[in-house]
């Protein structure tokens, strides 16, 4: 554990194993580096059960379900989720809003609660889009944009303020492996963004012809 003499805040990171590419970009040194000297670092961890008496947890790309008793052992716990909340809780939200051609998505810094993607809002930004980005490129717009709510909301505590969420809520189902399956009978075109947000590594496109499977992966020039 890290020493926190004459810091600011006591401030911990929580990333998931099984999810661990937000952890690349999000980092001390990324985070400290315009954060106006308001924490000396951050500590990091992979069970939020080991995190206890922290001022603030940053809990990113987290896919196991905290409790409201586990809530209580830090003072603040806070998510960043990628849609304009109420609407589109629940999973995948930059695939599926690409998807429907978007290439404006808000980012919400939200209070953990009981209820998925319920929280207060602390802070919101937006992840624009040119429209040909990418999965890798998407990913790293998502992160540097991640970083920068984070160094904002550093940069104002403990003078942030909660805005209770308004209206009605929508939710994004999870995406299973047929997501993945490209429709033969459509134009490359009208799939593109499908290709888009393909991840060429962990859950590539593919597309069945009588009955056999073919996977494709997709690359820009860069």
């Amino acid at each position: 554990m890290n020493m926190f003499m004459d810091c600011f805040m006591k401030a911990a990171l929580l990333f998931d194993k099984k999810n661990i590419w937000i952890e690349t970009y999000v980092n001390e040194e990324a985070l400290t580096k315009n954060s106006l000297n308001k924490t000396c670092s951050f500590d990091v961890f992979y069970d939020y059960q080991d995190i206890i008496g922290y001022d603030v947890v940053f809990i990113l790309g987290y896919t196991k379900i905290i409790n409201s008793a586990m809530l209580l052992n830090n003072s603040l716990n806070l998510v960043i989720h990628e849609s304009n909340l109420p609407k589109g809780k629940g999973f995948a939200p930059i695939q599926w809003q690409i998807l429907e051609n978007r290439r404006e998505v808000a980012v919400s810094l939200i209070e953990a609660s009981d209820n998925v993607d319920s929280g207060d809002i602390i802070l919101q930004d937006t992840l624009r889009l040119s429209g040909y980005e990418l999965w890798p490129e998407i990913r790293e717009k998502q992160a540097f944009l991640t970083i920068n709510l984070i160094n904002t909301f550093l940069n104002i505590y403990p003078n942030y303020t909660r805005t209770p969420q308004k209206g009605k809520e929508t939710f994004y189902p999870r995406r299973t492996g047929k997501d993945d399956e490209l429709d033969i009978d459509k134009t490359l075109r009208q799939q593109f963004n499908h290709l888009r947000i393909a991840n060429n590594d962990e859950y590539p496109l593919y597309f069945i012809i009588d009955d056999n499977k073919y996977y494709i992966k997709i690359y820009d020039k860069k």
